[in-house]
């Protein structure tokens, strides 16, 4: 692994698709220099901001003052915090917000918040005048490594997480490393899990430099900056060669079928936050993986051990709530990844190891397979 950049550095990571090539901008302090950036983009264009009660509290100032330095007008549209606001109320809301802020083709809708606020926000741009730009100001970990880049925006639908959206790929991304030292350790860990993501599913090296450094991440060290830029570059590097998720970029939905299957089951709900589903979803990715004999339990054991030694939840009894029904139900959990939007012609599809950094695309997976793994881990007590 190259040496963690310092606190006084800033990274530009491009995500090369051709003429909608778009910079990821990684480091502390960066959101002052929002202004510049979108007057340099798109002179003239006026703005909308769009973001949660929380985040405004923090930084809603901060960016408006930035925009307001280099003369861009600047609108702003504050939803509720958390999972609730990704639903056809909260979209029709942002989007009948910037319709009054008038906010044309030719403007910028600023997504500042989280994963929430950037899929919520994006998908509004994309379908405001069938299609506005937008720049992408990510708050959290999770969004900084993960949502804000490759253009997948979108809500949730009652049957399913992130089942109503669009591809909509931001014109920039300004990831601000000083707004973390504002989340609370439990919304830190959850974005780490995105983190470890990376690492488990394509970069073993990676992933031992994270077993080694975690600690100076969470502190806030030099080691946070580093470990975004190489998890931003991950990503871009996978989306440049399959934006739509045709083929190879399914792979970064490690967990993911699993952990939505979890959210959707716990109401989308502060009972299970994403990243926390996601770590949950990676462990039991990998002990299914070791069930069919592709990896060796001790590949299966690391990635657990990993995750739980920063304090993510590694085990379906570790979610508040677990014996309500739909968590404690193989059945209903099957029904609910039924609805995953990787399923084709009805057949399950995972993403499963072939070794810690090597992640495959796993088609056609037998549905009962699956459930006697889910009874046996359900099963097994805490």
């Amino acid at each position: 692994m190259t040496a963690p950049l310092k606190h006084s550095d800033s990274v530009t990571v491009d995500v090369a698709l051709g003429e909608r090539t778009y910079d990821i901008v990684i480091g502390r302090d960066v959101l002052q220099s929002l202004g510049a950036r979108v007057a340099a983009l798109r002179p003239g264009a006026r703005t909308a901001i769009v973001t949660d009660r929380n985040v405004a509290k923090h930084w809603l100032d901060k960016a408006a003052a930035s925009l307001a330095q280099a003369g861009i007008a600047a609108s702003q549209v504050v939803v509720e915090e958390g999972e609730g606001s990704k639903t056809y109320a909260g979209l029709e809301k942002v989007s009948e917000a910037l319709i009054a802020a008038k906010i044309e083709r030719n403007d910028l809708v600023v997504a500042l918040g989280g994963g929430v606020v950037g899929d919520l926000a994006g998908f509004a741009a994309a379908i405001l005048r069938r299609g506005v730009d937008f720049v992408q100001v990510p708050t959290s970990l999770l969004a900084q490594v993960d949502s804000s880049v490759g253009g997948k925006t979108g809500i949730n639908s009652p049957q399913g997480k992130n089942l109503l959206g669009a591809f909509h790929q931001p014109v920039l991304v300004v990831a601000d490393t000083a707004v973390l030292d504002t989340l609370s350790p439990r919304q830190f860990r959850a974005g780490y899990a995105e983190v470890a993501k990376y690492g488990v599913l394509g970069d073993e090296a990676f992933f031992s430099w994270l077993e080694a450094n975690h600690a100076d991440i969470f502190s806030g060290g030099a080691a946070r900056e580093h470990a975004i830029a190489t998890s931003c570059r991950a990503k871009a590097a996978i989306v440049a060669r399959d934006e739509r998720e045709t083929g190879e970029r399914a792979l970064l939905n490690l967990g993911h079928t699993f952990g939505h299957a979890l959210e959707a089951a716990t109401g989308f709900s502060d009972r299970l936050f994403h990243g926390e589903g996601v770590a949950v979803g990676m462990v039991l990715a990998a002990e299914f993986s070791a069930q069919l004999g592709m990896i060796p339990e001790t590949a299966a054991t690391r990635v657990e051990r990993h995750l739980a030694e920063v304090g993510l939840p590694t085990r379906l009894q570790e979610i508040a709530g677990f014996a309500q029904e739909g968590l404690a139900d193989a059945d209903a959990l099957m029904a609910l990844m039924a609805q995953d939007k990787k399923v084709k012609r009805g057949r399950l599809t995972f993403i499963l190891l072939e070794a810690v950094g090597r992640a495959v695309i796993a088609n056609d997976v037998e549905p009962a397979l699956v459930r006697e793994f889910l009874k046996a881990k359900l099963s097994r007590k805490t």
